[in-house]
């Protein structure tokens, strides 16, 4: 079996057309497909005497997933690996050279994007990284705090560039050669013209880019990795948002990175889309869990688009529009690990821990009545089948804040707004340590707060 692509034209922004001519001994048989990338939409227009759907699922997942991206399916009712080999490669050779790269980033999912384009040595010639400067933490500056993906690089013999630490300066740095040629010696302002192979690419930075650095790249070859359904969910913490909502579905986004300019409405995350991938977020699914998940996949996608720009077979297409109720991804604060039992549910709480719990711990302010704050940890909504282990006659009476300690659970059982059961396995008090729910709830007693087996968070009986 031997396929040909012998036609393939844009219709309009977000559809293609593919003109696949199928030969079978000795027999040609043409369909005329179009895929719609806004709705998802194979159409087809004739119809061969072989159906073709089958035989590149039998191949390489990256051929497979390259057929899908590139608009047609094709399948047939046998393998045949060959015709696969040749049919992708074809459609997968370079036409250019390979790119020269500068990566930025800096954290765990920088790191896992990275690691998916550096063993993808066909799609770079050179490779560089710019990361965040070495921080002194901890007392009196006792110890360093290096970013994560400046160790990989070192470990990966990767050339290591660094920006200023202040947020003004950096407005005015720019990555040394091969990026940059000399700076002038007259003083004068540098000016630059991007060479075709320069490609940029950013994942998790931590800052918006300046113009000066964007020109040195061309406008096409500028990419940022973002782990969201674009437009859904832009701005810095989405991967966190996503998991605070409790989105069933969430995704990454490669696309074009332009430069901000919030008078004319040209902000962060808003660029073209070069490739999605989607994927679904199990109902326990941590923020550590996700960013993994995302950060693979999304490498896995950048890589691709790499290969289809190389091959020149990329398509790029506009995010869909803003409305009111297209959710946003603005930092974490102090006010989001913020918690208040009399207006927020118990699956609202258990899925902040699983968002934000490792980069901010939640507490009740002034959950003590001498005002203290209490943090607590270990969160998770009482299966209803567990309400009969809540001692005490009037447990519907209880109200939002009513807490009580479970022998069976071993937890600290709160009760929240929609009147399900929060079980908390530790607690922490203002200035004091980490303990069990078990020690606390002791240390409570002996302190006269507990009555008839109920504590109320914020305030006495």
């Amino acid at each position: 079996m031997l396929l040909h692509l012998v036609q393939r034209t844009p219709l309009s922004q977000g559809v293609r057309r593919t003109n696949l001519v199928v030969s079978q001994g000795g027999a040609s048989f043409r369909t005329l497909q179009y895929f719609d990338a806004s709705k998802n939409d194979l159409k087809r227009f004739g119809s061969p005497t072989t159906e073709y759907n089958r035989s590149f699922r039998t191949s390489s997942s990256r051929s497979s997933r390259y057929i899908r991206k590139r608009g047609f399916r094709t399948s047939c009712s046998r393998s045949d690996t060959s015709a696969n080999a040749l049919f992708s490669s074809s459609l997968s050779k370079p036409t250019r050279e390979p790119f020269t790269i500068l990566f930025c980033g800096r954290d765990a999912f920088s790191c896992a994007v990275f690691s998916e384009v550096h063993r993808a040595k066909d799609v770079w010639n050179d490779l560089h990284i710019t990361t965040n400067p070495d921080v002194k933490t901890g007392r009196r500056g006792s110890r360093l705090d290096i970013s994560p993906l400046k160790t990989l690089a070192g470990s990966l013999g990767v050339p290591v560039h660094t920006i200023p630490k202040e947020k003004t300066a950096f407005k005015h740095w720019l990555p040394p050669p091969p990026f940059t040629s000399q700076q002038p010696s007259n003083g004068s302002e540098p000016t630059f013209s991007p060479a075709p192979s320069h490609l940029l690419i950013t994942a998790s930075f931590g800052r918006i880019l300046p113009a000066p650095i964007l020109r040195l790249f061309p406008s096409t070859q500028r990419l940022n990795v973002h782990p969201s359904l674009l437009p859904a969910y832009r701005g810095p913490a989405p991967i966190q948002r996503v998991l605070m909502a409790g989105e069933p579905e969430t995704g990454v986004c490669v696309i074009e990175m332009g430069e901000v300019k919030r008078k004319e409405g040209k902000v962060v995350d808003a660029g073209g889309i070069w490739g999605v991938e989607r994927m679904s977020v199990p109902e326990d699914a941590t923020f550590l869990e996700m960013q993994a998940k995302l950060a693979e996949s999304g490498g896995k996608l950048l890589v691709q688009v790499l290969r289809d720009m190389l091959s020149g077979t990329a398509n790029r297409i506009s995010q869909g529009p803003l409305t009111p109720s297209t959710p946003h991804a603005p930092a974490i604060s102090a006010n989001d690990s913020t918690i208040t039992f009399t207006t927020q549910s118990a699956s609202t709480i258990a899925r902040l821990e699983r968002a934000i719990g490792h980069q901010r711990a939640l507490s009740v302010p002034a959950g003590l009545p001498d005002g203290r704050a209490v943090t607590l940890a270990g969160l998770r909504v009482l299966p209803y089948e567990m309400h009969p282990t809540i001692s005490g006659s009037n447990v519907e009476d209880d109200g939002p804040g009513t807490a009580q300690y479970s022998p069976q659970t071993k937890s600290m059982l709160v009760k929240c707004a929609d009147g399900m059961w929060l079980s908390v396995e530790r607690l922490q008090t203002q200035d004091r340590v980490m303990v069990k729910a078990k020690e606390w709830w002791n240390g409570l007693k002996g302190n006269g707060l507990v009555k008839d087996g109920r504590f109320r968070f914020g305030r006495e009986f």
